[in-house]
């Protein structure tokens, strides 16, 4: 028997787990043959059946989520044309809900999985061309040959620690900038909008377990992993641990979490203040800063826990804190969202990411939908379209608005200034946002460089009195000194002031130094050495002779 698996991704950075996940549990199976075919989606389509067709594999087995969904589909079908005697069963989150219109309208795929693979697949691969025999393997759904549509349930994997480890599969991809770690299966949270809000009993894995696992990961000198765990916090002794394990692995290895900011215990937040910097990555879900959003929402734990526990983590210098915020949750307005932005940028957020709300296939969000006054696209990525809060038009806002944060709130070069804008000025939002938008830019791709030069060019504009910050912000990325930017930069013949206050870095005779003078008599202002005579490099050395505050 030949199972070929469609390894499609949106891009090659990411790799799924499923593959070694569900390899894993049957490697030593000498009866089943493994082949892989490993695409993005923005590849052409003809080319990748072409290969996997060559296979001629009897299983034809892929994962389907929101970004891989339409493409997966167009692939199968013509593999089915093409090998009609395949079959071909998909897994993954998009079968998370009812999957009896999608077996209806998609005839080529023979069944789908519903919920944890592992235990129940190699159960299905005894019986793969056998469909009479389907009927009691958990999570499987398909049309059976009576044309009637048969529903086993979710698939659940109580043994969650016995299972063997993905990284054991020879399908396990080393090759990537991050490595994907699962230590809890589960989640103790309800939001309604996310798939693991109804997903328990929470299983997880023995800390020495995890402990060979990443000793494994370390072996392969891999600097980052992702761990998956809904909530890592959740159980504030296990958490401790966790961390003291992940200190085994310092400096060597780089931790991604997500944490609730409403569930840091006294003792927890001690053991944050005193790791290394740099051991820790956190995603804090925040969501919404409005009670009303976040109960409608089903999300536990309070809205003053939440922001306190918040504003600790991001006053953290040992790590990087990013928020969340999600557009389109019932009951939240576009104008609050703007106010949530300020309140984030004012605790210091590493980065703020808006995102719009999906309602994704077995959620209880989608299921009530019609009663939250929710619309949504009913294809992939399933994003919202209207609520009873939030119009068409303001969606789209607020999508611009997230490009707007990801390309200079979350661009490191121009953060300092953005959010100083933010902070300072309650209109900046909107009126940078509209400019950009006259401008076309808002949608599409900009360099660093094109990004500095609109945002001075904003400042220069509409607020002034920035300027200076926003040509600091332009040399400290090591953009050149010959645009507009650094118009008043001084560069020919500069030599250092009888007094200066260093803010960074040690000045020596080499340096090549620049001078932006910021008032009236040209003798306060900012000074900056550089190690060669490159204009695109940022400089190792700052040194102010103005009275006023530091930039």
């Amino acid at each position: 028997m030949k199972i070929l698996w469609i390894d499609l991704n949106s891009s090659y950075a990411h790799s799924s787990l499923a593959l070694p996940a569900l390899h894993a549990q049957i490697a030593t199976n000498s009866s089943v043959e493994w082949e892989v075919v490993s695409a993005t989606i923005n590849e052409n389509t003809g080319m990748v059946v072409d290969e996997i067709y060559r296979h001629q594999p009897d299983i034809i087995a892929a994962t389907a989520w929101l970004f891989n969904h339409g493409q997966l589909l167009h692939i199968t079908a013509r593999l089915k044309a093409l090998l009609p005697d395949s079959f071909i069963i998909l897994g993954g989150p998009e079968f998370l809900g009812d999957n009896e219109e999608f077996l209806h309208k998609n005839p080529f795929i023979n069944c789908v999985f519903r919920g944890e693979g592992e235990e129940a697949f190699p159960q299905w691969l005894a019986y793969w061309n056998q469909p009479e025999k389907w009927d009691n393997i958990p999570g499987l759904c398909y049309i059976n040959p009576q044309k009637q549509y048969i529903d086993n349930g979710i698939a659940r994997v109580l043994n969650f620690s016995r299972l063997v480890p993905p990284e054991r599969s020879r399908f396990f991809n080393w090759n990537k900038p991050f490595v994907q770690l699962e230590t809890t299966r589960g989640c103790f949270n309800t939001c309604a909008f996310c798939v693991s809000g109804g997903e328990k009993p929470i299983r997880t894995l023995p800390i020495e377990s995890i402990r060979e696992r990443l000793q494994t990961i370390h072996s392969h000198g891999i600097k980052n992993v992702r761990v998956l765990d809904r909530t890592f916090n959740y159980n504030p002794r296990r958490a401790k641990e966790l961390l003291q394990l992940f200190l085994e692995f310092h400096p060597d290895i780089r931790f991604h979490l997500e944490i609730h900011p409403a569930l840091l215990s006294e003792e927890l937040k001690n053991e944050l203040i005193k790791l290394p910097e740099g051991l820790l990555h956190l995603e804090a879900g925040i969501q919404s800063l409005h009670e009303s959003v976040l109960l409608k929402s089903r999300r536990m734990g309070s809205l003053n826990d939440s922001l306190q526990g918040l504003r600790f983590l991001c006053s953290l210098p040992n790590m990087e804190t990013h928020a969340d915020l999600i557009a389109g949750l019932p009951l939240y307005h576009l104008s609050e969202i703007f106010e949530d932005i300020h309140t984030l940028a004012e605790y210091n957020a590493g980065e703020i990411q808006l995102e719009s709300l999906k309602l994704l296939p077995g959620t209880e969000m989608r299921r009530r939908a019609k009663e939250l006054g929710i619309r949504y696209s009913p294809l992939p990525p399933y994003e919202v379209l209207q609520t009873n809060e939030i119009s068409v038009d303001e969606l789209q806002t607020a999508r611009q608005l997230s490009r707007l944060l990801d390309g200079f709130y979350n661009t490191a070069a121009w953060q300092a200034i953005t959010r100083r804008l933010i902070l300072d000025n309650s209109d900046f939002l909107h009126r940078f946002l509209a400019f950009l938008t006259d401008k076309n830019l808002i949608d599409q791709p900009m360099s660093l460089e094109k990004r500095g030069l609109m945002l001075y060019e904003f400042c220069s504009m509409y607020y002034p009195a920035y300027q200076t910050m926003a040509t600091i912000a332009w040399i400290e990325a090591g953009m050149s000194l010959k645009k507009k930017p650094a118009e008043k930069v001084r560069t020919k013949h500069q030599v250092p002031p009888e007094y200066w206050e260093i803010i960074y870095g040690n000045y020596k005779e080499s340096l090549r130094l620049c001078f932006l003078p910021t008032g009236d008599n040209n003798q306060n202002g900012y000074w900056f050495g550089f190690e060669s005579e490159m204009q695109k490099v940022e400089p190792v050395f700052k040194a102010c002779t103005a009275t006023d505050e530091k930039a």
